[in-house]
């Protein structure tokens, strides 16, 4: 199907799709952030400490197993009745659970009932961001070029890094705050303001028309009564391979921008507003490369890229760690900003377009969805909680950094498999 690609609508479609993107990562980092500061002595009390971290993450990382289920319901509509209905739902249900996380009483207030209600709203926004990711991603690549899908498809993953900016931000400004005010009501702050970024997200995203894609697929008549089953019982091999690839994405990111603010606080002296800077100029650096690697991967190859940023990862992680243990301001910055800010740059920046076109259009929502957040809940969210643990059991940093250099090895050997065949666009 041919597409007129007017500049005008070009720019719409990427500032919509950049725009949600945005809001959704802004609303689930946030949580990982003050899981690591503020959870485990508001909701999850314990006499041990580290019992009470680990119980904060645990609920950070429930969320992961939820989202594939998030990916099916709302990966269903998306390939049913298309990309954009899909995102103004999505984008709702996330807002709504944010918010109410920011006003929910403490268990000191309410018991028990207040680490149920947290986990509640967390699951909510897990189901939320299930479908946000692919719907945001289809929006972009399914417009876009031939010749600049891979910049296209990049866009809306800068979100997740300027999402985090946006969070990280407002939480430093926050953590300012004497250590009373913050605890009692500073870090609900983010949460509530939350809800205006959501009336912004939907505002943008009225009047955007449904993809070129989908269209076809309804001009053809190609619309899968069953998208999930299709998808499993014709491209379960696309699926592995972009579970698969997922993995050397989401673990390290995890570490670097979530584990590292405890670890850093906690473990070796660091203040919360230094360490949640050194993410925040990372995520700054990242914003601005991701782009740029999508560019690059037009003209290069999606599949060499990420390659090439999967081995430098792999290879860098003992480097990482033993900046960060030094316990000097500045290696903390250059270990963040080295590996969050540089190394992720070219995985995340080609990972959703070489997710679309290894998939049919009619089932394409669902495929990388699927691929998406199956491999987010099995590497990411689980990273900081195998790190805490790892931590805790063998007191080095050693068993952590092993964990992420096979998360690498396992995404080498799905991408192997990867055939570079004509793309499943028809340009």
């Amino acid at each position: 199907m041919t597409v007129a690609h007017d500049p005008k609508t070009m720019r719409k479609i990427l500032i919509a799709s950049l725009t949600g993107s945005i809001i959704e990562w802004f609303d689930f980092f946030l949580y990982g952030t003050v899981a690591a500061l503020v959870f485990n002595q508001i909701f999850f009390v314990s006499e041990d400490p580290t019992i009470g971290l680990i119980l904060s993450y645990a609920s950070f990382a429930l969320t992961f197993f939820i989202r594939p289920f998030g990916g099916i319901l709302f990966s269903h509509i998306g390939d049913r009745i298309g990309r954009k209905k899909t995102l103004v739902l999505t984008l709702s249900l996330m807002g709504i659970a944010t918010m109410a996380i920011g006003l929910l009483p403490s268990y000191h207030t309410i018991g028990i009932w207040a680490p149920i209600l947290l986990i509640f709203f967390r699951l909510l926004q897990g189901i939320g961001i299930g479908g946000e990711w692919g719907g945001a991603l289809l929006l972009a690549v399914e417009y876009a070029p031939k010749e600049r899908r891979g910049f296209f498809g990049s866009v809306p993953q800068v979100g997740i890094p300027i999402g985090m900016v946006l969070g990280t931000l407002v939480l430093s400004l926050m953590t300012l705050l004497p250590d009373e005010d913050f605890m009692e009501w500073g870090w609900r702050i983010p949460f509530i303001l939350s809800a205006l970024l959501v009336v912004l997200g939907l505002w943008i995203r009225h009047g955007i028309d449904e993809t070129p894609a989908f269209k076809a697929v309804q001009k053809e008549g190609k619309v899968p009564k069953l998208p999930i089953i299709d998808t499993f019982r014709f491209h379960w091999k696309e699926v592995l391979i972009a579970v698969g690839a997922k993995f050397v994405e989401t673990a390290p990111f995890y570490i670097f921008s979530t584990f590292i603010v405890s670890y850093a606080t906690m473990n070796l002296g660091f203040s919360r507003t230094t360490t949640l800077t050194a993410v925040m100029v990372s995520s700054v650096i990242t914003s601005l490369l991701i782009p740029v690697m999508g560019g690059l991967s037009d003209r290069v190859g999606r599949k060499k890229l990420y390659i090439l940023g999967t081995i430098v990862m792999i290879a860098y992680m003992f480097p990482y760690f033993w900046m960060v243990n030094q316990k000097s301001v500045v290696l903390l910055y250059i270990a963040t900003i080295l590996g969050l800010g540089i190394i992720w740059a070219p995985i995340t920046a080609v990972l959703g377009t070489f997710f679309s076109e290894i998939f049919a259009p009619e089932i394409r929502y669902t495929g990388v969805t699927l691929g998406y957040q199956i491999g987010a809940a099995l590497a990411g969210g689980t990273a900081p909680l195998i790190a805490v643990a790892f931590l805790s059991y063998y007191d080095s940093y050693v068993p952590i950094a092993i964990y992420i250099m096979f998360t690498g090895v396992i995404s080498l050997v799905a991408i192997s498999f990867a055939k570079n065949k004509k793309s499943s666009f028809q340009d």
